[in-house]
Protein backbone atom coordinates (compact mmCIF):
# COMPACT_ATOMS: atom_id res chain seq x y z
CA UNK A 1 0.00 0.00 0.00
CA UNK A 2 1.16 3.51 -0.74
CA UNK A 3 1.45 6.13 2.00
CA UNK A 4 0.89 9.88 1.59
CA UNK A 5 4.62 10.59 1.23
CA UNK A 6 4.68 8.27 -1.82
CA UNK A 7 1.96 10.21 -3.67
CA UNK A 8 3.56 12.49 -6.28
CA UNK A 9 2.74 16.15 -5.65
CA UNK A 10 1.82 18.99 -7.99
CA UNK A 11 4.98 20.42 -9.54
CA UNK A 12 6.44 17.00 -10.42
CA UNK A 13 6.68 16.77 -14.22
CA UNK A 14 5.20 13.22 -14.34
CA UNK A 15 1.79 14.75 -13.51
CA UNK A 16 1.93 16.90 -16.66
CA UNK A 17 3.09 14.20 -19.09
CA UNK A 18 0.84 12.20 -21.38
CA UNK A 19 1.11 8.66 -20.02
CA UNK A 20 1.92 5.74 -22.32
CA UNK A 21 -0.51 2.92 -23.05
CA UNK A 22 -0.44 -0.19 -20.92
CA UNK A 23 0.75 -3.37 -22.67
CA UNK A 24 -0.98 -6.72 -22.14
CA UNK A 25 -0.49 -9.16 -20.56
CA UNK A 26 0.18 -6.91 -17.57
CA UNK A 27 3.71 -6.84 -16.20
CA UNK A 28 4.30 -7.82 -12.59
CA UNK A 29 5.18 -4.18 -11.88
CA UNK A 30 1.84 -2.88 -13.23
CA UNK A 31 -0.05 -5.56 -11.28
CA UNK A 32 1.76 -4.58 -8.08
CA UNK A 33 1.17 -0.84 -8.60
CA UNK A 34 -2.53 -1.52 -9.33
CA UNK A 35 -2.88 -3.62 -6.15
CA UNK A 36 -1.16 -0.96 -4.02
CA UNK A 37 -3.27 1.87 -5.48
CA UNK A 38 -6.51 0.00 -4.75
CA UNK A 39 -5.31 -0.87 -1.26
CA UNK A 40 -4.63 2.83 -0.63
CA UNK A 41 -8.22 3.69 -1.64
CA UNK A 42 -9.79 0.95 0.50
CA UNK A 43 -7.78 1.90 3.60
CA UNK A 44 -8.22 5.66 3.02
CA UNK A 45 -12.02 5.27 3.06
CA UNK A 46 -11.95 3.47 6.43
CA UNK A 47 -11.90 6.15 9.15
CA UNK A 48 -9.91 4.16 11.73
CA UNK A 49 -7.35 2.82 9.26
CA UNK A 50 -7.13 6.18 7.56
CA UNK A 51 -6.16 7.87 10.84
CA UNK A 52 -3.70 5.10 11.72
CA UNK A 53 -1.74 5.62 8.48
CA UNK A 54 -2.34 9.37 8.12
CA UNK A 55 -3.99 9.08 4.70
CA UNK A 56 -6.23 11.53 2.87
CA UNK A 57 -9.45 9.82 1.73
CA UNK A 58 -9.66 9.16 -1.99
CA UNK A 59 -12.02 7.61 -4.55
CA UNK A 60 -9.45 7.42 -7.33
CA UNK A 61 -5.70 7.18 -7.82
CA UNK A 62 -4.00 7.29 -11.22
CA UNK A 63 -0.64 5.68 -11.99
CA UNK A 64 1.14 9.04 -12.66
CA UNK A 65 0.25 10.02 -9.07
CA UNK A 66 2.59 7.28 -7.85
CA UNK A 67 5.27 8.12 -10.44
CA UNK A 68 4.27 5.57 -13.10
CA UNK A 69 3.59 7.28 -16.45
CA UNK A 70 1.19 4.66 -17.82
CA UNK A 71 -2.53 4.84 -18.62
CA UNK A 72 -4.25 3.18 -15.69
CA UNK A 73 -6.14 4.27 -12.60
CA UNK A 74 -7.80 2.58 -9.64
CA UNK A 75 -11.31 3.75 -8.78
CA UNK A 76 -13.35 2.99 -5.66
CA UNK A 77 -16.74 4.72 -5.51
CA UNK A 78 -18.89 3.84 -2.46
CA UNK A 79 -22.56 3.23 -3.30
CA UNK A 80 -23.52 5.81 -0.65
CA UNK A 81 -21.76 8.54 -2.66
CA UNK A 82 -23.98 8.07 -5.72
CA UNK A 83 -27.09 10.24 -5.44
CA UNK A 84 -29.07 8.99 -8.39
CA UNK A 85 -30.27 5.44 -8.75
CA UNK A 86 -28.14 4.24 -11.59
CA UNK A 87 -27.54 0.82 -12.97
CA UNK A 88 -24.51 -0.39 -11.07
CA UNK A 89 -21.62 -1.70 -13.16
CA UNK A 90 -20.56 -4.00 -10.29
CA UNK A 91 -22.54 -6.45 -8.15
CA UNK A 92 -20.90 -5.43 -4.87
CA UNK A 93 -23.51 -3.57 -2.76
CA UNK A 94 -20.89 -1.60 -0.82
CA UNK A 95 -19.34 -0.07 -3.95
CA UNK A 96 -20.84 1.50 -7.03
CA UNK A 97 -17.55 0.78 -8.79
CA UNK A 98 -14.37 -0.95 -7.62
CA UNK A 99 -11.65 -1.68 -10.11
CA UNK A 100 -8.61 -0.59 -12.07
CA UNK A 101 -9.17 0.74 -15.57
CA UNK A 102 -6.46 0.37 -18.23
CA UNK A 103 -6.12 2.51 -21.37
CA UNK A 104 -9.45 4.31 -20.77
CA UNK A 105 -10.99 6.44 -23.53
CA UNK A 106 -14.09 8.62 -23.27
CA UNK A 107 -16.02 7.84 -26.46
CA UNK A 108 -19.13 9.97 -25.86
CA UNK A 109 -19.99 12.87 -23.59
CA UNK A 110 -23.04 14.98 -22.98
CA UNK A 111 -23.30 18.68 -23.72
CA UNK A 112 -24.90 19.03 -20.28
CA UNK A 113 -22.29 19.67 -17.61
CA UNK A 114 -21.94 18.50 -14.04
CA UNK A 115 -19.86 19.89 -11.16
CA UNK A 116 -19.45 19.12 -7.48
CA UNK A 117 -20.97 21.95 -5.44
CA UNK A 118 -17.96 22.03 -3.09
CA UNK A 119 -15.41 21.75 -5.90
CA UNK A 120 -12.90 18.94 -6.40
CA UNK A 121 -9.74 17.94 -4.58
CA UNK A 122 -6.79 15.77 -5.47
CA UNK A 123 -4.33 13.65 -3.48
CA UNK A 124 -1.51 15.23 -5.53
CA UNK A 125 -2.60 18.83 -4.82
CA UNK A 126 -1.96 19.96 -1.26
CA UNK A 127 -3.32 23.50 -1.65
CA UNK A 128 -7.07 24.06 -1.55
CA UNK A 129 -7.91 25.49 -4.98
CA UNK A 130 -11.60 26.40 -4.78
CA UNK A 131 -14.04 26.65 -7.67
CA UNK A 132 -16.42 24.68 -9.85
CA UNK A 133 -14.83 22.04 -12.08
CA UNK A 134 -17.26 21.72 -14.98
CA UNK A 135 -17.22 18.32 -16.67
CA UNK A 136 -19.55 16.34 -18.92
CA UNK A 137 -22.57 15.16 -16.88
CA UNK A 138 -22.80 11.89 -18.83
CA UNK A 139 -20.02 9.93 -20.46
CA UNK A 140 -19.40 6.60 -22.15
CA UNK A 141 -15.96 5.22 -21.34
CA UNK A 142 -14.16 2.25 -22.89
CA UNK A 143 -11.26 0.60 -21.09
CA UNK A 144 -9.54 -2.74 -20.56
CA UNK A 145 -9.76 -4.80 -17.39
CA UNK A 146 -6.84 -6.69 -15.80
CA UNK A 147 -7.25 -9.51 -18.33
CA UNK A 148 -7.10 -7.06 -21.23
CA UNK A 149 -10.80 -7.51 -22.06
CA UNK A 150 -12.60 -4.48 -23.48
CA UNK A 151 -15.22 -2.97 -21.17
CA UNK A 152 -17.70 -0.14 -21.71
CA UNK A 153 -19.56 1.87 -19.09
CA UNK A 154 -22.18 4.59 -19.34
CA UNK A 155 -21.86 6.91 -16.37
CA UNK A 156 -23.62 10.03 -15.16
CA UNK A 157 -23.32 12.45 -12.26
CA UNK A 158 -20.73 11.74 -9.57
CA UNK A 159 -19.25 8.54 -11.11
CA UNK A 160 -18.81 10.35 -14.45
CA UNK A 161 -16.95 13.16 -12.66
CA UNK A 162 -14.66 10.71 -10.82
CA UNK A 163 -13.78 8.86 -14.04
CA UNK A 164 -13.07 12.14 -15.88
CA UNK A 165 -10.85 13.36 -13.02
CA UNK A 166 -8.75 10.19 -13.16
CA UNK A 167 -8.59 10.08 -16.97
CA UNK A 168 -7.35 13.71 -16.91
CA UNK A 169 -4.33 12.50 -14.92
CA UNK A 170 -3.42 10.12 -17.74
CA UNK A 171 -3.23 13.05 -20.18
CA UNK A 172 -1.27 15.42 -17.95
CA UNK A 173 -4.31 17.32 -16.66
CA UNK A 174 -5.23 18.43 -13.15
CA UNK A 175 -8.68 19.38 -11.89
CA UNK A 176 -7.88 23.06 -11.38
CA UNK A 177 -7.15 23.43 -15.12
CA UNK A 178 -10.98 23.44 -15.53
CA UNK A 179 -11.69 26.19 -12.96
CA UNK A 180 -12.71 29.60 -14.29
CA UNK A 181 -9.74 31.75 -13.17
CA UNK A 182 -11.69 35.05 -13.17
CA UNK A 183 -14.81 33.75 -11.43
CA UNK A 184 -14.21 30.32 -9.82
CA UNK A 185 -17.76 29.99 -8.46
CA UNK A 186 -19.56 31.20 -11.59
CA UNK A 187 -22.68 29.07 -12.16
CA UNK A 188 -23.93 28.30 -15.66
CA UNK A 189 -27.44 27.27 -16.80
CA UNK A 190 -26.10 24.17 -18.54
CA UNK A 191 -24.51 22.70 -15.38
CA UNK A 192 -26.02 20.45 -12.72
CA UNK A 193 -24.40 21.02 -9.31
CA UNK A 194 -24.07 17.88 -7.21
CA UNK A 195 -23.79 17.31 -3.48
Amino acid sequence: MYLMNEIVRDGNKVLRERATKVEFPLSDEVKEVSKNMMEYLVVSQNEEENEKYGLRPGVGLAAPQVGVSQQFASILIPSDDVEELQEKPENDDEYYFKGTIYNPVITRQSVKQGALSMGEGCLSVDDDLPGYVNRAYKITVKFQNEQGEQQELRLSGYPAIVFQHEIDHLHGGLYYDHINKKDPWNQTDNTRYLG
